[in-house]
């Protein structure tokens, strides 16, 4: 009698590229003038600009992407500022993708400097991931004259954090056997989809490292940290069976931060919004993308989550009418004797999602 039961799937093979400081690496790359100085690329200092990326040359003095321009200016003040010019970072993004299809038509775009690979099965049968990797980034390198950073391992989220450890120009690989002891040396900070706020939170309860978050049952993370602990589980333990989506759509894009003590000071929560709002103009600037429905998302400090939105018929992205309209929300909200955890802005609706040709963005 013949064994017909089915022979158990291979192991995945998932690569993270993550472009070295894209925006800033072309600026570089194009302007010779601006090579080994410290960059960002964003708005003004005089205004509400935000930094969309720092060269590593700025990165050494404390500034980094999301940051208020002005702010960059405060903690290194021989900074150059560059104007984005997005044109040019799509077209050189469509030639690092043109690398990637060398290999593998598997690819999820999370942006325009980075993606995940699913080489199990790569179209030129070389069967190593990690070799797969390297001739990715020796193809960019000789072709394009920039450098990106690989992980390498069997699912997205550990790849995606190894990517991040030898950056800048690095290639990280964390097998099978490896991911646990890993993942368990990892601290909190470091795992993609803890914030600065969280991970801070962590501390206090003296959780530093993926071995603490580990002794913890799944129900006492939820308690702790809501539904996301759930998430927390599973990645401590090197569990994400999420596939490579190359055809996943945008749905929204925003911004949210929690304030480090509550507060219902309106002009504070103003300023805040201005802030989040320039955040996600550059990000829907950066994607090519316009949208029509505005929504504030505020949590309160009792944990107490509300969002309002309003909708428009000409689409936006720019940070005036995006701040304007959650300003706008934010007088609709009560704010009688609560004080306010968390402020978040984000921008949805978008007519023309085709834009983004098919891309995922995974959008902070």
């Amino acid at each position: 009698m013949s064994d017909t039961s089915p022979s158990p799937s291979p192991q995945r093979k998932i690569i993270h590229i993550d472009m070295d400081a894209f925006y800033a690496s072309v600026e570089q790359r194009d302007n010779p003038e601006l090579r080994g100085k410290a960059i960002a690329v964003g708005g003004s200092p005089t205004g509400r600009g935000v930094v969309a990326t720092a060269s590593y040359e700025a990165r050494k003095f404390g500034v980094r992407s999301a940051m208020s321009s002005r702010r960059a200016l405060q903690l290194c003040p021989h900074i150059v500022f560059v104007r984005p010019r997005f044109a040019a970072y799509k077209e050189v993004s469509q030639k690092v993708r043109e690398i990637f299809r060398r290999y593998t038509d598997l690819i999820e775009p999370l942006s325009l400097d980075e993606a995940y690979l699913d080489v199990t099965e790569d179209k030129l049968g070389i069967g190593s991931a990690i070799e797969i990797a390297q001739k990715i980034k020796d193809e960019i390198f000789t072709e394009l004259h920039l450098t990106a950073s690989a992980g390498v391992s069997i699912n997205k989220f550990v790849a995606k954090v190894a990517s991040d450890l030898k950056k800048p120009n690095g290639l990280t690989f964390i097998g099978p056997s490896g991911i646990e002891k890993f993942m368990e040396q990892l601290a909190v900070e470091k795992f993609h989809g803890v914030g600065k706020v969280t991970a801070e939170k962590m501390k206090r309860m003296n959780l530093h490292t993926g071995a603490d978050l580990k002794r913890l049952t799944e129900n006492e993370l939820v308690n702790l940290f809501g539904k996301v602990g759930r998430f927390y589980y599973r990645i401590v333990r090197g569990i994400d069976n999420r596939p490579v989506e190359p055809h996943r759509e945008t749905k929204s894009v925003g911004a949210e931060d929690t304030f480090e003590i509550d507060t219902d000071d309106i002009e504070q929560l103003n300023a805040e919004i201005d802030r989040l709002s320039g955040i996600v103009a550059e990000r829907l600037q950066k994607y090519d993308l316009k949208g029509k429905t505005v929504t504030l998302k505020v949590k309160y400090s009792d944990f107490k989550q509300i969002t309002r939105n309003h909708s428009i018929a000409q689409s936006i992205n720019d940070i005036s009418n995006i701040s304007h309209i959650a300003k706008m929300l934010l007088e609709k909200v009560d704010m009688e004797e609560k004080k306010v955890r968390l402020l978040g802005v984000t921008v949805s609706n978008f007519p023309e999602v085709s834009n983004t040709n098919g891309m995922q963005l995974e959008l902070f």
